[in-house]
């Protein structure tokens, strides 16, 4: 084979060089434009938004909230329940109506919160010195000192304190913006409320009283009461006296009658240190009236938890009493 001489070569050297260069430059280009994968996509860096004020309506007007709150003083039993549902620990909180200072069933998630009194006496001075970025309470417990606390923080007030405790978790979630955790908490509890009632068969057809012994006073409680509502969304049957959309009724030893059913429950709200209410439980409950109902007679006379049945009045308490419910029915 004849070969080209120098000369000749070395342009076509060089155009070979050059063309292939520019082939490798249109490969790179095809290479840019090819779909990036996860692992080579650095990740997307985005400015949020400001945060959008909301206005949240309450008991005592309307309160403009931004953002989710850091420190928190919540004034209520069931509002402390419902803060630690969706994940916040308050700086400070009213104590437990029992325990020193908290419930036993929030005791461990309570570790360093500051107790600020009672419901009905909350310390003004130091939930002050706590610098909280919103503080929540109640109408019926706190409606006199409702200026001094707006005056330290953001206040939201919930209008009542009955049984009906997931309109005032609908408002507390809301104000420290966990709406949607607040949902995720309800309808998990209503799922598990639905599995029981499922299961319960014709046990639901029991009556069930409910009577609370106190040191003051002796009272049946009916269905708009904590857990008269529970009873009444599980589908079970209360006695004519209780069968009624009111929260409670006052005996006297004449109407022991009417806490009459198939099954009794009873809890005793006794002060600390104190065996007042104990002592009326025993007293009405060794009375020949009572020794005469057909609960009695039976033997279904049950003595309960306060906390859980009637004091704590929050989610975490609702779910402790459908448990106890389920223990006591044998629900499978």
């Amino acid at each position: 084979m004849r070969l080209l001489p120098n000369f000749t070569r070395t342009p076509l050297l060089l155009l070979v060089s050059i063309m292939i260069l520019m082939t490798a430059a249109g490969c790179g280009n095809n290479t840019q434009k090819t779909i990036p994968t996860a692992a080579s996509t650095p990740p997307i860096s985005i400015t949020p938004q400001a945060e959008v004020p909301r206005v949240i309506k309450h008991a005592m007007g309307e309160e403009t909230l931004t953002g989710t709150p850091k420190r928190v003083v919540i004034l209520t039993n069931e509002g402390t329940e419902a803060l630690l549902a969706v994940g916040i620990k308050p700086v400070g909180a009213v104590k437990s109506w029992y325990g020193e200072p908290w419930y036993a069933h929030i005791k461990a998630d309570m570790q360093d919160v500051i107790a600020l009194g009672d419901e009905l006496q909350p310390n003004i001075e130091l939930i002050a010195s706590l610098k909280p970025d919103l503080i929540i309470g109640n109408k019926v417990r706190q409606a006199k000192i409702y200026d001094q606390l707006k005056s330290i923080a953001p206040t939201v007030f919930s209008a009542d304190i009955s049984g009906d405790w997931k309109t005032n978790f609908k408002l507390y979630t809301e104000a420290v913006n966990k709406k949607a955790e607040g949902e995720q908490s309800i309808a998990a509890f209503e799922k598990r409320v639905a599995d029981v009632k499922g299961k319960l068969g014709a046990k639901a057809a029991t009556q069930i009283s409910l009577v609370r012994f106190s040191a003051a006073e002796v009272r049946i409680y009916q269905k708009q009461t904590f857990a008269g509502l529970l009873l009444s969304q599980l589908g079970f049957a209360r006695p004519a006296s209780q069968d009624k959309d009111a929260s409670i009724e006052k005996m006297t030893k004449e109407t022991i009658p009417s806490m009459d059913g198939d099954v009794l429950f009873y809890f005793v709200t006794e002060n600390t240190g104190k065996t007042d209410a104990a002592n009326v439980a025993d007293n009405w409950l060794k009375d020949p009236l009572f020794k005469n109902l057909n609960v009695s007679k039976a033997n279904k006379v049950v003595k309960v938890d306060d906390v859980i049945w009637n004091s704590a009045g929050g989610i975490q308490a609702a779910n402790l009493l459908l448990d106890e419910i389920v223990t006591y029915f044998a629900v499978k």
